[in-house]
Formats: C-alpha cells, sequence, structure tokens
C-alpha cells in the first residue's frame, strides 16, 4: 500500500478512495499504535464529524473500529475540527477522530486523527499506524466486557464554546460582522461565537444539509462574503470552511483579507502586547514576499516551515512561539489551542480591530501583497510529475527570468493530484506569463 496519509490525516473520495471498510481498519490501526504505552485500563477516544452526508457512515466505521479494540468512544456530534482537538485534551482522551475532508468537495471525505492532548500526529506515528493497518497478523481483538463502550458527550458545544470565550481577546461591542460558516461544522457555532463576544452577526452558508457544505460558499468562494458585507455595511466579513480550522476576511470595502495579512495584523498586535515569543512568527514557503516584508519593518522575525498547519505546529513546539500559519486561512495560537482554529482566529481578528478602533483595510494595510499567481494542474501522478527533468529545467529557467524580483513554488498537493504551480513577481503580468508556461509543461508531462 502506498503512503494512506496526506497533509492532514487520510483524505479521499468516499465510499470510494475512502470506504466504511477501510475506516474501521485505520481505527483498530489508530487504536493498537496510540493506546499501546496508556496506563488507562479503558482507553478513551473523542470523536466528531463535519456535516456532509458520508460522515455518517465513516463515523459508524470508526466507532466501531474504536470501540472493538476495547476504546470507549465519546460522541461530541458535529462540530469544527478545532473543538475535537480541544476536547480531545479537556476530556483527557487517548486519541481523537474528526471526521471531516476541510475545505474539499462534498463527495469527499476524510479522516483526521489526534494524539493525547489532542496535538497532531507527526511523521513517525502516522508510518506505525500504517504499519500497523498493513501487517499480516489480525489483532487480537477484545471479548465480552473488554469491547468498548460508546457515548455522547451532551455538553461538547458548551465546553468550546466557553473556551472560546475565555479566549476572546477584547468585548466587540459596535461591531458587525458577517460570517461564512460554508454550511460546515461552524454553522451554528460561529455565529453564536462571535454573538457572545457582543458582535451584531450577519449569518451566511448556515444551514447544512449534508450535501452543500463548501458548495460555492466558504473560504474557498468568497463572493457572496465580499457582497453581503458591502449590502450590510458590515466591518468585517469571516469565511470558514467546512471544519472551521480555517479563517479567511474580507474588510468593509469588500476586499479580501487573507491569511498571510491576518497574521500580520495578529503578530503586530502579539508583538505590541509582549505576548509574541521571540519576536516570531512562524509562516510556510507558500506565504507571500510581502508578509516577510511587513514583518522585517516591524521588527519581526519569520520561520518559515513546509505547508500544513501540522508543520507549522512542529515548528511553532520546536521554537516554543506564541504565532504561526498559512495564507489559506490557518492560524495556530498554541497558548489557547493544538491546531488551527478559524473561529478563534476571527475572533481575536475583530479583537484588534475593537482595541484600535481602526477599520480592517486599515490593519491590513500593514501588509503590501506582491503579486502572485497560484495554478493547480491535475496530474496523473504528483510525484513523478514534480521530480520530471523537463519540469525542473522549466523551474530553473523561471527563476532565472525573476532574479531576486520574485520566486517559484512548485508543489504536489497532499490531498488531491495537483501540482500547485506558484509565481510571485514585482508586476503581475510577469507572475501570471511564467505561472502559464510552467503549468502547461506541468500538465503535459
Amino acid at each position: 500500500m502506498g503512503r494512506l496519509f496526506g497533509t492532514d490525516g487520510v483524505r479521499g473520495l468516499a465510499n470510494s478512495d475512502l470506504t466504511a471498510d477501510l475506516a474501521l481498519r485505520l481505527a483498530v490501526a489508530a487504536a493498537s499504535v496510540l493506546t499501546a504505552d496508556t496506563s488507562d485500563a479503558r482507553p478513551t477516544a473523542v470523536i466528531g464529524r463535519d456535516p456532509r452526508a458520508s460522515g455518517e457512515m465513516l463515523q459508524a466505521a470508526v466507532t466501531a473500529g474504536l470501540s472493538s479494540a476495547g476504546v470507549d468512544v465519546l460522541d461530541v456530534g458535529i462540530l469544527p475540527t478545532p473543538a475535537v482537538a480541544y476536547l480531545t485534551a479537556k476530556l483527557d482522551a487517548s486519541l481523537g477522530v474528526m471526521i471531516s475532508a476541510s475545505h474539499n468537495p462534498m463527495p469527499d471525505n476524510g479522516i483526521k486523527i489526534f494524539a493525547a492532548g489532542g496535538h497532531k500526529l507527526d511523521d513517525a506515528v502516522e508510518v506505525a499506524i500504517e504499519d500497523a493497518l498493513d501487517g499480516a497478523a489480525a489483532p487480537v481483538l477484545p471479548t465480552g466486557a473488554g469491547i468498548g463502550r460508546v457515548r455522547t458527550v451532551d455538553d461538547a458545544s458548551q465546553l468550546y464554546l466557553a473556551h472560546l470565550a475565555s479566549a476572546a481577546s477584547e468585548p466587540l461591542a459596535g461591531l458587525t460582522v458577517v460570517v461564512d460558516c460554508a454550511n460546515g461544522a461552524a454553522s451554528a457555532l460561529a455565529p453564536a461565537a462571535y454573538a457572545a463576544a457582543g458582535a451584531r452577526v450577519i449569518a451566511i452558508s448556515a444551514d447544512p444539509d449534508g450535501l452543500n457544505i463548501n458548495d460555492g460558499c466558504g473560504s474557498t468562494h468568497l463572493e457572496n462574503l465580499q457582497k453581503a458585507v458591502v449590502d450590510h455595511g458590515a466591518d468585517l466579513g469571516l469565511a470558514h470552511d467546512g471544519d472551521a480550522d480555517r479563517c479567511l476576511a474580507v474588510d468593509e470595502t469588500g476586499a479580501v483579507v487573507d491569511g498571510d495579512a491576518i497574521m500580520a495584523v495578529l503578530a503586530i498586535a502579539m508583538n505590541d502586547a509582549g505576548e509574541l515569543v521571540e519576536n516570531t512568527l512562524v509562516a510556510t514557503v507558500m506565504s507571500n514576499l510581502g508578509l516577510h516584508i511587513a514583518m522585517r519593518e516591524a521588527g519581526i522575525n519569520v520561520v518559515t516551515a513546509a505547508v500544513g498547519d501540522r508543520y507549522v505546529l512542529e515548528e511553532l513546539r520546536a521554537g516554543g512561539y506564541s504565532l504561526g500559519g498559512e495564507q489559506s486561512g490557518h492560524v495556530v495560537l498554541p497558548a489557547f489551542g493544538t491546531t488551527g482554529d478559524g473561529i478563534l482566529t476571527g475572533l481575536r481578528l475583530l479583537g484588534r480591530m475593537a482595541r484600535t478602533r481602526k477599520s480592517a483595510s486599515a490593519l491590513a494595510a500593514t501588509m503590501t501583497t506582491l503579486p502572485q499567481v497560484l495554478i493547480n494542474v491535475k496530474v496523473g501522478d504528483k510525484a513523478t510529475v514534480a521530480a520530471s527533468p523537463s519540469v525542473l529545467a522549466a523551474v530553473a529557467d523561471a527563476e532565472r527570468v525573476l532574479g531576486d524580483g520574485g520566486r517559484v513554488l512548485l508543489r504536489p498537493s497532499g490531498t488531491e493530484q495537483l501540482v500547485r504551480v506558484m509565481v510571485e513577481a514585482t508586476e503581475l503580468p510577469l507572475a501570471q506569463k511564467l505561472a502559464d508556461q510552467l503549468a502547461e509543461i506541468v500538465g503535459s508531462v
């Protein structure tokens, strides 16, 4: 079997790539690895999901696998990914499982696994789980009273909302926010959290039916949010993805404020408050050069990680830093959570607006974004294409054209058969031209 885990868990087309049988066996394997050293007579697992229809099937399969391995299952229902991570720690569980494909279309789904404390798995643990899944010998499963039990955690949402309230930095009275919930896991919680902090909230795409998650809405489709912010005269728009571990924003004029700009605002805010450890922000290789320039001018260091909030988290933990994230809107505040939390990010951004009494556009202006073109190219084998001599030669040619005035990044997707071609330059036409040329070569391999 090839590598099963991608950038963020196991993901694929539900009931085709990601079947109930695979989900069950993966749960058994994860239980065998993550509870091997537990001193508990009965290990426990927290499990939650986003509202997509296939989540019902996959949650049932994962629950069956965990309980068959002797793990008691705590069902927290439909909740954001960061809530499942938080509750894994809060409820002192041995592991946590989130059934979600995040921003992917509804037919996809995924399984994200957390270790004790709500931490994402490192590569070595993922390999151990895959090895256990591939093992020739069938696992020895308990019988009788040794089989795990399943119970519902009725106050899971309230526990998470209380956590968010404790992490909110400022009262938000007087601010109006439009929140696009992507018809996803945050459809009830995000409006409730912003309202509890004092904001006037207008919720859109907050009516999940199991089929409409991420469908023309959320953090990957900002058009409706942009229009709603302008129509309602709102101070800010916030967009989450299907499992609400992301947050992108729209300022009062309808302009997009991406993850880089949000990180710039929060880094300066935390630096002003003496909360930015080592005056350092952790970003990824996808972050715009404009972020690096803005941080340098503010006296803030930038540490660069590989793409994926798990790698941001590794750098945060290694350096003891207090803020990191991605251009895509994953923002991590280790003082309050072990993974990206879209709602918390929104609360902190609104809090900075409330404290400074500045508009979103004024705060975001601290960073000037260099023209960046990103093209996702569908391919048959992303690893082969990315390593192709003709592709590597084309990248080298583009880099020679750009010199010190830009950069090229070619990256296989961690979750799909795509190669992402990104070009930055001082002028958009040049970035577009080089990106188009590279994308054509990538697509022809």
